[in-house]
């Protein structure tokens, strides 16, 4: 009997060790989870948002993000090229196209935010008038200079701008007083004073010290850039990117989205 009861104790311990193992697997998994990275490509006209927002995510939610910010047209171009991400935000139309190309996952595209190509002044100078596509044609007749991104380089404003100015027929009349910047910092140099006019998103205009938001471009000319946010077809914590899409449609985020010159999608 003594023998009986040392194989069951035996076994009985046995046991007892292999649930307590399978906790503490179940545990450290969870907690591998609940510490998740993202990793996550968009534009940099959503950097003063996101660079708000990630932190409010991160602690709530106990994933951390890795946000990398360029042009739409060079993050488009490493994605199609294979790079993979978890969480993907750049405009509709380029989201449209690496979703036919299959490298999103399969499931809806979220629209985020949209911020309009907008004019810049410096802080404090008279705005100019734009109310109307004739009252901004002559502003940027009479300006003195004006910044806006190289199109060469992919900005989406900047190639949205070069058709304006084409459309507008000054195209010719506006060279020599136009400064190219290779990015977002548009409203930057107007705000040193070292061009009197910018065109950029209102996004990239409104987190500027020194610049001031003179609004959007009028009528026929105005565009809106709509972000939209999906997850990557590579990606390995598709929950964890669900999660901080949802976040970046709640209200908590669109307020802070308003308060940077994006209309909440």
């Amino acid at each position: 009997m003594a023998v009986q009861h040392t194989e069951l104790t035996g076994a009985r311990h046995a046991k007892d060790r292999m649930v307590l193992g399978a906790t503490i697997t179940f545990i450290v998994g969870c907690n591998v989870a609940q510490a998740a990275e993202l990793k996550v490509l968009t534009s940099v006209a959503l950097t003063s948002v996101l660079d708000e927002l990630a932190p409010m995510f991160e602690k709530a939610s106990g994933t951390k993000l890795n946000i990398d910010y360029n042009l739409i047209a060079a993050q488009r171009k490493r994605i199609l090229d294979g790079e993979s991400a978890d969480v993907i935000i750049l405009s509709r139309g380029v989201m449209d196209e690496l979703s036919k190309q299959a490298k999103l996952a399969a499931g809806d595209l979220v629209n985020v935010a949209g911020t309009p190509v907008s004019v810049a002044a410096r802080a404090g100078a008279p705005k100019p008038d734009i109310s109307t596509v004739d009252a901004f044609k002559q502003t940027l007749l009479n300006a003195r200079s004006i910044v806006y991104a190289d199109p060469a380089k992919g900005g989406a404003s900047g190639v949205y701008f070069e058709r304006v100015l084409e459309r507008l027929g000054i195209t010719e009349q506006m060279k020599a007083k136009t400064i190219l910047v290779p990015g977002a910092q548009a409203a930057e140099v107007v705000a040193k004073g070292e061009a009197e006019l910018g065109v950029a998103q209102g996004s990239e205009i409104v987190p500027v010290a020194g610049a001031q938001l003179v609004g959007p471009l009028p009528g026929e000319l105005a565009s809106m850039t709509v972000f939209t946010a999906a997850i990557g077809a590579g990606s390995k914590s598709p929950d964890a990117a669900k999660e901080f899409i949802k976040f970046l449609t709640g209200p908590d985020s669109a307020a802070r989205f308003k308060t940077k010159g994006f209309e909440p999608g």
